[in-house]
């Protein structure tokens, strides 16, 4: 069993930086594939980022060369950070725990707006 709360999110001014936090509780945090996904108003969820449990990383076209996932095992937490943003970047970010099973977070709102 795994329990993920993420922190971080808030309302931020285009072109701004906001930087995420999922910590994880539970279980051997180490070989989970973790993942950053969001949800706006009116779409489905998608995939953001994802880290796999050796540190390869894969990203939505949609945020290459503005988000960087990354983890740190020892403190069984995965980041998202997140600079020029964008309004469409706004909706509600969830972190995920995949091993055999998957495992959410109650998400974060992230705003992007003047």
């Amino acid at each position: 069993q795994v329990q993920l709360v993420e922190s971080g999110g808030g309302l931020v001014q285009p072109g701004g930086s906001l930087r995420l936090s999922c910590a994880a509780s539970g279980s051997i945090f180490n070989i989970y594939a973790m993942g950053w996904y969001r949800e706006a108003p009116g779409k489905q969820r998608e995939l953001v980022a994802q880290i796999t449990n050796t540190g390869r990383t894969n990203y939505a076209d949609s945020v290459k060369g503005r988000f960087t996932i990354s983890r740190d095992n020892a403190k069984k937490t995965v980041y998202l950070q997140m600079n020029s943003l964008k309004p469409e970047d706004t909706a509600v970010y969830y972190c995920n725990a995949a091993y055999s099973t998957s495992y959410w977070g109650q998400g974060t709102q992230v705003t992007v707006s003047s």
